[in-house]
């Protein structure tokens, strides 16, 4: 099995303590977002879990701790780009702070195990395809060395930053305009050492040397992992994500960065509420259990390819 941590908030950054509790402890609770009295006992034993991937936009406080890591394989995807505090409200300054976190990363895992991800790519009156390109021209400087890969995508809309996307006046590009953008993102790239691919994206930029790429990554996880992975694509995401199957360990409305295009937040007086009930030493995040909640064990088991097939023989 494969561990998302997670598409629904920032565990390494707010979360980690709970995190290492839970692999301490051997498992976790994660609740179903369709049916909150339905709750999957999730287990956390190396011998099963294959490969865990985070999602971050600052895993500073796991720094310490990345050895408790150590039985299990893992990567990050590390969101890191040119917004400000009008955007993304709970970042610290990218330059000072987070920057150097990443680079640091970085020496710890090896490149290939961070990923950069620019997105998602918002066009308004100030963040305009110049702005961007300046911005991430900056940043590929800075990670030069420390990450092969960067991910773009672009925003989507949905029913919760549907508003804050009309507030902000964004704008699309298209046509000629998105590919010479586009192909400015790669050419910048490349010159450091950075491949480009898209993420969960049907536009064609592979004439720019852009491919598309996947957050649950099954290639990258057999080379950490060093064995074949057999999973198939995953059937809970959109038609254009590539990711393959993994189990969602995280919770919506308990991520505390406060972008304004976040998908996984529905207002801040519920994410107040979530956190208020964050217990470092539940099994549950952001949450406690109730009578009226059923607890049934997820049934999983290693991806991993165990038998000697004659693959490669020939």
């Amino acid at each position: 099995m494969i561990l998302s941590a997670s598409r629904r908030t920032d565990i390494p950054n707010y979360y980690s303590d709970w995190l290492f509790n839970r692999i301490q402890e051997g498992f976790l609770y994660v609740r179903n977002p369709m049916n909150a009295h339905q709750v999957s006992k999730v287990i956390l034993s190396p011998e099963i879990v294959d490969c865990i991937v985070f999602w971050t936009k600052n895993p500073a406080p796991m720094l310490p701790r990345l050895h408790e890591l150590d039985a299990y394989p893992y990567y990050f995807q590390f969101t890191l780009t040119g917004y400000g505090r009008d955007i993304e409200r709970h970042i610290p300054h990218k330059k000072t702070v987070i920057l150097p976190i990443f680079q640091q990363l970085s020496h710890e895992l090896g490149a290939d195990r961070v990923i950069w991800r620019y997105d998602p790519i918002i066009f308004t009156d100030h963040y305009t395809p110049d702005y961007h390109i300046q911005a991430f021209g900056q940043i590929a400087k800075a990670l030069c060395g420390h990450t092969t890969s960067c991910v773009i995508s672009f925003v989507d809309y949905y029913v919760k930053n549907q508003k804050n996307m009309q507030n902000l006046h964004s704008y699309s590009l298209a046509g000629n305009d998105l590919n010479a953008f586009a192909k400015e993102l790669a050419t910048i790239a490349h010159s450091h050492g950075i491949s480009v691919k898209t993420c969960a994206e049907s536009i064609d930029l592979s004439y720019y040397n852009i491919g598309h790429s996947c957050c649950i990554d099954k290639d990258l996880i057999e080379k950490i992992t060093g064995c074949k992975i057999h999973a198939g694509k995953d059937k809970n995401q959109r038609k254009e994500c590539g990711c393959i199957e993994s189990i969602e360990i995280g919770a919506y409305d308990t991520c505390q960065n406060g972008c304004l295009y976040c998908y996984a937040n529905h207002s801040p007086k519920l994410i107040s509420q979530n956190c208020g009930l964050y217990d470092a030493d539940s099994p549950l995040l952001c949450g406690k259990l109730t009578e009226k909640d059923k607890i049934t064990v997820r049934k999983v088991k290693s991806l991993k390819e165990t038998q000697m097939t004659l693959e490669g023989f020939f």
